[in-house]
């Protein structure tokens, strides 16, 4: 009878040694995650007000980032935007480092997992936001170039060119965030390539009329300078 008796408590037994060595490490978890939170509000408070000296805003606007920013429907100010991103990364990052403090094999993967992909995250946001400012950069150099050629179409040409400097840094940052790396290869290059191959077409038939002014501005000149020999 005894031995029926602690068969019926131990499994009691065992689940109050468990909650009592668990304890400990929800504890410290909960420091954790508080003392990430604290740490999040100081930095962007020195952030802000480091944001505010070197006027991040006016820089932004400058760069372009504003102007993607408003394109995305989102309205808050580079700054703020750029706080809040801060603040919660590093909010996450003490909560993925306090739930390792459980000690649990299923969370410490998954703990494992995310600070191996953070790298990559990174790489991807910087490869969208440089992408971003180079695209404009060298759409705007292509308009300006076209309209001195006389370039009818400049317009056109620049707006596409912008087209096909984004579908290659999405694809650039897909691949680097390892999303479907067979499909998005694919994708881009069937976008990219259907892209150049529509250009091609637009712009061959619509620059016939100026390879011909072209030419006949060409052997106008040389008529010209013919008669000058001959007058001479």
């Amino acid at each position: 009878m005894e031995n029926f008796f602690e068969l019926l408590w131990q499994p009691f037994r065992d689940f109050w040694a468990g909650l009592v060595g668990f304890i400990p490490n929800f504890l410290a978890m909960l420091i954790i995650i508080a003392a990430g939170f604290f740490v999040a509000w100081v930095v962007k408070a020195v952030l802000s007000k480091a944001f505010s000296a070197l006027s991040f805003d006016a820089w932004c606007d400058r760069a372009g980032l504003t102007a993607m920013a408003r394109k995305a429907n989102v309205w808050s100010k580079p700054s703020d935007i750029m706080l809040k991103v801060v603040y919660w990364f590093l909010a996450v990052v003490f909560a993925m480092i306090g739930l390792t403090a459980l000690r649990l094999q299923a969370i410490d993967s998954l703990t494992m997992q995310f600070f191996t992909y953070l790298p990559r995250a990174f790489s991807a946001l910087l490869i969208l936001i440089i992408g971003y400012v180079i695209t404009g950069f060298v759409s705007r150099a292509v308009l300006i170039a076209a309209v001195n050629a006389g370039y009818r179409y400049a317009k056109l040409l620049a707006e596409a060119v912008r087209m096909l400097l984004i579908v290659l840094i999405l694809a650039m940052a897909l691949e680097q965030l390892q999303v479907a790396p067979g499909i998005v290869v694919a994708a881009f290059s069937i976008i990219f390539g259907g892209i150049v191959i529509s250009l091609a077409i637009a712009f061959g038939a619509g620059g016939i009329e100026a390879a011909r002014k072209v030419i006949e501005k060409s052997s106008e000149e040389k008529k010209e300078s013919d008669r000058d020999i001959e007058h001479l």
